[in-house]
């Protein structure tokens, strides 16, 4: 492939680095247009050796990758039940997290961390996020800990480093650069709203 342009499009396809047990969710049409061009591909490679066998080969792969794409975009839309359990699921282990001791032991949560916790890989789970929400897990785990941040300056009188470390911030300046990032305002601007 790399005499193609197909070499440099196959990098678009986030599912490559999916785990193996995150399948293509397939309807019996869709199965049907996928085995038809596997068919078409097993017929050039074992049928015909002649100066277009390339070119027929990689175009085929090119319409196989086209039609796998299509139907991995459509089944983020149409298992939407099935992905709002993951969104449920996932607001829960992060509300677990900041609520035990994880974030003081371990620090932050991260993206391999949830993926590893809901049995997806992180690429699959970015995805079905960003499909979802619109944002992908870096961002949704940002969002739960300015969440989490505004519960506790509005609600205890613990100082700006101790809510910082309790959240899993090494340094409160992290903290408070998140924090004016996403809110516009510093934690103690925040806090003074409500005092």
């Amino acid at each position: 492939m790399l005499n193609y342009p197909l070499a440099q499009k196959i990098r678009q396809y986030n599912y490559f680095s999916y785990s193996v047990q995150e399948a293509l969710h397939l309807s019996d049409k869709e199965k049907e247009v996928i085995l038809a061009l596997f068919r078409n591909l097993e017929e050039e490679l074992s049928n015909r050796i002649d100066e277009f066998s390339q070119d027929v080969i990689i175009s085929q792969i090119e319409l196989l990758l086209s039609y796998a794409h299509r139907f991995y975009k459509r089944q983020f839309i149409t298992r939407k039940s099935v992905n709002h359990t993951v969104l449920q699921h996932l607001d829960t282990i992060l509300n677990d997290y900041f609520d035990g001791p994880n974030s003081l032991d371990k620090g932050i949560p991260t993206v391999q961390y949830l993926a590893d916790q809901l049995h997806l890989s992180p690429s699959y789970l970015s995805d079905l996020l960003r499909s979802l929400t619109g944002l992908n897990t870096q961002q949704l785990i940002h969002e739960k800990l300015i969440e989490k941040a505004k519960e506790k300056l509005s609600a205890t009188s613990l100082s700006v480093s101790e809510i910082a470390y309790e959240l899993g911030f090494e340094h409160p300046q992290s903290f408070s650069k998140l924090f004016k990032e996403k809110t516009r305002q510093t934690p103690l601007e925040f806090r003074e709203r409500f005092n």
